[in-house]
């Protein structure tokens, strides 16, 4: 099995387009055609990861942070990014990174933290834009209903929960070839007009590349007329954090308690009880500040994240819970979830989760 097998099934999970645009994911370093001896699942890539790799013969670590984030000019080991990456180079593994594209992923941290939570009817909390395009073409009648199927097998045409979902017009297309032309139908030179059905579908920006191949493949003429256009609309299964509902109630310092518990943390940093009862609750992981508004807009009664800056805890405004974790303790589950999806699809394969915590912040 090569490296590109295992990052194809993770760009499944988690789409390399549905990462943010200041991120750094995918292959960072390595060879999409080398052979795997093993996968090291881990959290953040440091020497000791990389140490961890060699001893258990890995020379594939799959880390949800990016060791590579801002651009490398040299090579000196002055750092621990360049001494990773020296390391990692000299015995041959290589990393990867999913970051923001697992973040996004409506299976990604942020659902990981709903399930340790228990929370029931979750949702999107930002709905990413951007990601949706639209497929326009025009195809003689006969055609149009193989073509459509193709173009369905092709993963165009999902919204929601529906699928082979599209807009169909039927018309008159006219044109004329060139003396360089080879007419499907018609004759070169000639101004034809031929019946045709004009056909719309949606897809995801990540299959832009297998939707147009359908197209080219199973369109009859030689020369394919079609558009496509990226659309403002919101995708509601994609995007960053979570909202959902406790299974009962909670008072403000039995959830906290609650939450420190389930994230194994030391200390929960808050904003000012509000004596209200929690039921519905935000999450997302990682740095959160920048959703606090998102939260209080959905009505949550608290929202579980990590980083905020003092001045950010009076955004809450005796209108929510803020519950700060920690950054690591908020995306500690996410290599477990890692391992779950490679070990699902790999089953009969060395998929290892790191022993190692990486996370550089101690409490005392």
């Amino acid at each position: 099995m090569q490296i590109k097998d295992i990052t194809n099934y993770l760009e499944h999970i988690a789409p390399l387009s549905y990462a943010e645009d200041f991120d750094n994911v995918g292959l960072l370093l390595g060879n999409y055609q080398t052979e795997v001896t093993g996968v090291l699942v881990t959290l953040d890539t440091l020497e000791e990861t990389v140490d961890e790799a060699i001893a258990k013969n890995c020379n594939l670590i799959v880390s949800f942070h990016p060791i590579i984030f801002n651009g490398l000019k040299k090579l000196n080991g002055n750092n621990y990014v360049e001494r990773v990456v020296l390391k990692a180079i000299k015995n041959n593994i290589a990393i990867y990174a999913t970051h923001t594209a697992l973040d996004n992923s409506n299976n990604g941290v942020s659902a990981k933290m709903c399930e340790v939570l228990g929370l029931e009817n979750t949702q999107v909390l930002i709905p990413k834009k951007g990601i949706i395009k639209k497929l326009t073409t025009y195809i003689p009648f006969a055609d149009a209903n193989d073509l459509r199927n193709k173009l369905f097998e092709a993963g165009a045409g999902n919204i929601g929960n529906y699928d082979h979902c599209s807009f169909n017009v039927e018309g008159k297309g006219s044109y004329r070839g060139n003396p360089d032309s080879n007419p499907t139908v018609g004759e070169k030179g000639k101004l034809m007009f031929e019946e045709e059905t004009c056909i719309s579908v949606v897809f995801e920006n990540y299959l832009e590349g297998k939707v147009l191949k359908a197209l080219f493949s199973n369109h009859p003429y030689e020369e394919v007329a079609y558009e496509i256009i990226t659309l403002d609309n919101t995708n509601q299964n994609i995007g960053m954090g979570m909202i959902g509902e406790l299974s009962s109630e909670m008072n403000e310092k039995d959830f906290l308690q609650f939450v420190k518990k389930i994230f194994k943390t030391d200390c929960v940093r808050h904003s000012e009880l509000l004596n209200k009862s929690i039921k519905k609750v935000a999450v997302l992981g990682g740095s959160g500040s920048f959703a606090i508004s998102n939260a209080i807009r959905s009505k949550a009664d608290a929202y579980v994240s990590a980083d905020f800056k003092y001045h950010e805890f009076f955004k809450a405004e005796k209108r929510i819970l803020l519950a700060d974790v920690g950054h690591y303790e908020s995306e500690q589950f996410t290599k477990n979830l890692l391992v779950e999806y490679l070990t699902e699809k790999f089953s009969n394969f060395a998929i290892i989760l790191s022993e190692k915590s990486t996370n550089p912040i101690h409490y005392i």
